[in-house]
């Protein structure tokens, strides 16, 4: 090979060498993978009272679609104010994503709950429109002054608000706990219809209200439906339970599926 021709050649490799190196230095591929800072709010639901913290949805989210959880500050028997004064401080400019379950408490949900298990329909419907009334007239303010205190905390986040399931399946027929030979527990088919209607009003108001400040909302009932806490594949814990009507590890496991099916991954900050 002629010298003149072989210097061209060496020259050649040098500076496609150097331009690899130089391109290599600054693409994205050569950088520390981002990972997304990630913060869990909210009441038992999120806390995942019952089960393991590892099996607590914000555990089963951690770790997909690089979002590293930071602060899992959620805790049984939040409210609205008490999330706002224990867990919000957690929250600053550099957090990226933000799941909050919340609201449950501030309606005494489970005053209801007990109401039509230990007493007839008619005092369940009592109870159920007296919930309800609390879900329209006081909910929605309380909710519109958490979401923005936590978009002031915040602002640059992704936030996730979750609704809450149905807690019965009323295709399985009533709902019974024997509690002696003399008495017992029961929501009948039409007690639970009456619970999971005003379960559905807490997620539309939960819903619209995190809408109007540019949350996103996770419903989780589809993913419930059918397991109820009468059902015999009951993602929730039965009355005994030293959780009664919380999610099991299975309802945790489908909060978190829930939200790694819903988030898009192009909405979080880059």
């Amino acid at each position: 090979m002629d010298s003149r021709v072989a210097g061209r050649i060496r020259l050649t490799a040098v500076a496609l060498s150097t331009f690899a190196l130089s391109v290599g230095s600054v693409l994205p591929g050569n950088a520390a993978p981002k990972t997304y800072d990630y913060d869990a709010l909210g009441d038992s639901f999120a806390a995942g009272t019952g089960v393991d913290p590892s099996q607590a949805y914000p555990n089963v989210l951690d770790g997909r679609m690089k979002i590293a959880l930071d602060d899992f500050v959620a805790v049984s028997g939040a409210t609205v104010q008490t999330m706002l004064t224990g867990q919000l401080g957690t929250l600053d400019e550099d957090t990226d994503v933000v799941t909050i379950t919340v609201g449950g408490n501030d309606i005494e949900w489970g005053q209801v709950v007990l109401a039509c298990l230990a007493r007839p329909d008619p005092v369940c419907a009592a109870a159920v429109a007296q919930v309800e009334q609390g879900i329209t007239a006081g909910l929605p303010a309380l909710l519109e002054a958490a979401y923005t205190q936590v978009r002031a905390a915040a602002p640059d986040a992704h936030v996730v608000v979750t609704g809450y399931p149905r807690l019965f399946s009323p295709e399985y027929g009533a709902y019974t706990v024997p509690l002696s030979p003399d008495s017992s527990l029961e929501a009948s088919v039409a007690e639970q219809q009456m619970m999971n209607d005003a379960a559905d009003l807490l997620n539309a108001t939960i819903r619209t209200t995190a809408e109007a400040h540019g949350f996103q909302f996770v419903d989780v009932t589809r993913r419930f439906k059918g397991h109820g806490v009468n059902s015999p594949d009951a993602y929730l814990f039965g009355v005994l339970d030293p959780a009664p009507f919380h999610p099991n590890v299975d309802g945790q496991h489908e909060y978190g599926v829930a939200l790694r099916s819903q988030i898009n991954p192009n909405s979080l900050r880059r």
